[in-house]
C-alpha cells in the first residue's frame, strides 16, 4: 500500500513540475510586458512635450548640495562615543535609527543639516557631541534607461554621467533603435517636465555639440524604435 502511495505522489510531482515552470515563465513574461508597456507610455508622452534647449554643463559653483534619500547608507561618527557611532541605511519612511535617539528624519536633509539635528538631539545625553555624517552609499540617486536598448534598467548615479555613458552601461542601443531621436526627460522643481533631444548620429559627426548632457538624479533616457 505504501508503495502505491509513493508512486502516486511521484506522478503528481511530475505533473506539477511542468506547471510550476510554466507559471515561472509566465511571470517573467508578465514582468517584461509591464516594463515594455511603461516604456511605451513614456515614448508616447514624448510626442506631447516640446523640446527644450540642452542645459549647459554645471560648473563647480552650480552643483547643489547632496540631499539624503531613501536607501542611502550613512556613516555617523560621534567622536569618542563608539556606542553611538554606526553605519545605517535610510529606511523607506525616510528615517534612520540612532542609539539614544530612536528614529530620526534623514530623507530630504543634507549631511550638514542632519549633523546639526543629531548634534542638537545628542546634546541631551552627551556633553558637546562632535558629530560627523558621511553618505557612504548613494543608492537613492539613479537614472532610468528605457526603450530600444539591450537592457532596460536603473543606473546608480554616484558620479557625473552623460547620456552616451548611461546607454553604454545598459549594453548599448538595440538593433532597431532610432538613434537620431533619443530623448532625456527631466522633472523640474515646479513639477513640470523638460525634454531634451539627443541625436547620436549628429553628435558623433560633431554637428550637435552640447547635447550629450550631464544627467541629473531622476532623469529618464528614452530610446525609441
Amino acid at each position: 500500500m505504501r508503495g502505491a502511495d509513493t508512486e502516486a505522489a511521484s506522478r503528481r510531482a511530475r505533473r506539477e513540475r511542468p506547471a510550476s515552470r510554466a507559471a515561472a515563465r509566465g511571470g517573467a513574461r508578465t514582468g517584461r510586458a509591464l516594463w515594455l508597456i511603461a516604456a511605451g507610455l513614456l515614448l508616447t508622452a514624448c510626442h506631447g512635450r516640446s523640446l527644450s534647449t540642452p542645459p549647459p554643463d554645471p560648473g563647480p559653483m552650480d552643483r547643489e548640495e547632496y540631499v539624503i534619500g531613501v536607501t542611502d547608507v550613512l556613516a555617523i561618527n560621534v567622536w569618542k562615543n563608539p556606542d553611538v557611532s554606526l553605519a545605517v541605511p535610510v529606511r523607506s519612511d525616510g528615517k534612520i535609527s540612532v542609539p539614544l535617539l530612536d528614529d530620526v528624519q534623514a530623507e530630504g536633509l543634507t549631511p550638514q543639516e542632519l549633523k546639526e539635528v543629531l548634534t542638537r538631539e545628542l546634546a541631551e545625553y552627551i556633553a558637546a557631541p562632535d558629530v560627523t555624517v558621511v553618505v557612504s552609499e548613494m543608492n537613492s540617486r539613479y537614472v532610468s534607461v528605457v526603450g530600444e536598448v539591450t537592457r532596460n534598467a536603473r543606473i546608480p548615479l554616484s558620479n557625473e554621467m552623460r547620456v552616451l555613458e548611461a546607454i553604454a552601461l545598459v549594453g548599448g542601443f538595440g538593433t532597431f533603435a532610432d538613434k537620431s531621436d533619443v530623448r532625456v526627460v527631466r522633472r523640474q522643481r515646479d513639477g513640470s517636465e523638460a525634454e531634451y533631444l539627443f541625436d547620436y548620429h549628429a553628435y558623433i559627426k560633431g554637428k550637435a555639440p552640447g547635447t550629450n548632457i550631464v544627467l541629473q538624479p531622476g532623469d529618464t533616457i528614452i530610446v525609441p524604435d
